[in-house]
C-alpha cells in the first residue's frame, strides 16, 4: 500500500470517545503545568532543525495534543548566550548550550491525561520518521506551577496570557535549593521578597515559578531524566523589552539567592521570541 493509499484509508479514530471525555474533568484556563524545553541543534543542522520544529513538531508534537493550550518558541543568538551566567552551570555545559527554548502551558489538573497522549504520539512520530535526531536536549522537563508574581498587580495580562501576549523577551532562571527541605522556604523568599523587589519599575511584567516533575519511564530515549526534582525551581521572566537593553536588571540574581543561604542559581539565560514561519536569527546562532 502506498503512502497516499494509507492516508486515504478509513481509520478508526474513536471519535465517539471525544464527546464523553469532554464531559468530565477540569477544564479551566490556569497554567497548572508547563513543558519547558531548551534544545541545541547540532552544528550544521540549525536551519533544518528550525524548519522541522516550526513546520511540524511544534504542532504535531505539542499544540495539537489535548490540554496543551498555549505555546511559544524563543531563541538565543550568540550574543544573548554570551550574557548567561554562572559560567559553571549544573543545567548547561557549557553554559552557552541551548539555542532554542520552547514553553507550553498545560491545563491545571490535566497533567496525567496529557502525558499519556504525549508519550503515545511521540512514539508514533518516531516510528513515522518525524523526529529530528540531530539535536541535544539541554534542559527539558514538565513542571508544576507554584506561583506567579506580577509587577503591576491586577493590571495587565495574566499568566495564562503570557505565551500569547507579544512579549519582547524572556529570561529563564533555574534555582536549586540547598536541600529538599528548604525548597519551600526558598520559594517563599522568591515570591514575597526577591521577585517583587526585582519586578518593581523593571521591563519584566511577571515571573512564573514552576517545579519540575519526573518524566515517565517510557519517555523517549533521547530525553534524559529530569534532575533536581526535589530541589529545583524554574522561573520565567516575561519582558516588555529586548533583554539586551535591560540586562543590568538581571545581574546579581545569583548573589541574592546565595546570600540567603537557601540555594544557588544554576542558570540565568535571556531569549527573544522567534518569528514563526521564518528562519530569522538562525544565521546568528554561531
Amino acid at each position: 500500500m502506498t503512502t497516499d493509499e494509507r492516508e486515504s484509508a478509513p481509520q478508526d479514530t474513536r471519535a465517539g470517545d471525544y464527546a464523553e471525555l469532554a464531559a468530565v474533568g477540569p477544564y479551566g484556563v490556569r497554567p497548572g503545568h508547563a513543558l519547558i524545553t531548551m534544545v541545541e541543534p547540532h552544528p550544521g543542522h540549525e536551519y533544518a532543525y528550525n524548519r522541522w520544529y516550526e513546520d511540524d513538531h511544534y504542532y504535531a508534537g505539542a499544540m495539537a495534543m489535548p490540554w496543551m493550550y498555549a505555546g511559544r518558541r524563543w531563541v538565543a543568538t550568540r550574543d544573548l548566550r554570551e550574557l548567561r551566567y554562572p559560567e559553571k552551570s549544573a543545567v548547561a555545559q557549557p553554559v552557552t548550550a541551548g539555542c532554542y527554548l520552547s514553553t507550553y502551558w498545560v491545563t491545571e489538573g490535566r497533567y496525567d491525561e496529557h502525558m499519556k497522549w504525549t508519550v503515545g504520539i511521540n512514539k508514533r512520530l518516531g516510528r513515522d520518521g518525524r523526529v529530528y535526531q540531530e539535536r541535544t536536549h539541554v534542559f527539558t522537563a514538565f513542571q508544576d506551577h507554584e506561583a506567579t508574581v506580577y509587577r503591576d498587580g491586577a493590571a495587565g495580562p495574566r499568566d495564562f496570557h503570557a505565551l500569547d501576549h507579544p512579549y519582547e523577551g524572556l529570561v529563564l532562571q533555574v534555582v536549586d535549593a540547598e536541600d529538599p527541605a528548604r525548597r519551600a522556604e526558598l520559594l517563599e523568599l522568591l515570591r514575597s521578597r526577591i521577585l517583587p523587589r526585582r519586578l518593581a519599575g523593571s521591563p519584566a511584567a511577571m515571573v512564573t515559578v514552576f517545579r519540575p516533575t519526573p518524566l515517565p519511564g517510557d519517555r523517549m530515549t533521547y530525553v534524559k531524566q529530569v534532575e533536581g526534582v526535589d530541589t529545583r525551581l524554574t522561573l520565567l521572566w516575561f519582558l516588555q523589552a529586548d533583554p539586551r537593553s535591560c540586562w543590568d536588571r538581571f545581574q546579581g540574581l545569583d548573589t541574592e539567592v546565595a546570600e540567603s543561604g537557601l540555594g544557588r542559581v544554576e542558570l540565568v539565560a535571556p531569549f527573544v521570541p522567534t518569528v514563526p514561519g521564518t528562519d530569522l536569527y538562525v544565521d546568528r546562532l554561531r
